[in-house]
């Protein structure tokens, strides 16, 4: 596929993107609570280092009134090369509230001064149905251009 879309097995998308930003601003950008906060998500909480946790709250809207929590903790934390997150999206309320566990790692490499290409891996069991896959690529897909929108 040309546009930068794969599943690699059944339980893990990979999506690639090039921004065109100083690869410090990037990085800034998904371990920065204000920069977070720009593109991803309404409220963010990060401890920018290995071992802490996070919280990103999307506030809901019209047609999906629910706000949406994901949290987790930082599995690595390389300064302007790799994140890895354990990602928990808590899905409903109460005793049936189900748990969606991925993996995320973000790659980030430098392409000259003035672009990075930002390599995002999503490793968990839910991606087991093809409509799991295109969803989240999708949503990734549109976060990644929402970042590049507010970075260039």
């Amino acid at each position: 596929m040309s546009n930068g879309m794969e599943t690699d097995g059944e339980s893990q998308i990979t999506l690639t993107r090039t921004i065109d930003a100083h690869i410090d601003d990037v990085f800034a950008a998904w371990t920065d609570p204000a920069l977070i906060e720009q593109w991803q998500a309404d409220e963010a909480e990060l401890d920018a280092f290995e071992g802490g946790e996070y919280t990103f709250t999307t506030f809901g809207d019209d047609e999906d009134p629910e706000d949406h929590v994901v949290s987790g903790e930082i599995l690595q934390f390389v300064e302007n090369e790799k994140l890895v997150m354990s990602w928990v999206h808590k899905d409903g309320e109460g005793d049936d509230a189900e748990e969606l566990i991925f993996v995320l790692e973000i790659a980030f490499k430098a392409i000259g001064d003035e672009q990075t290409r930002v390599t995002l891996t999503e490793r968990g069991l839910a991606h087991a149905d093809p409509e799991s896959r295109i969803f989240s690529m999708e949503a990734w897909s549109a976060a990644l251009e929402h970042l590049a929108e507010v970075m260039e």
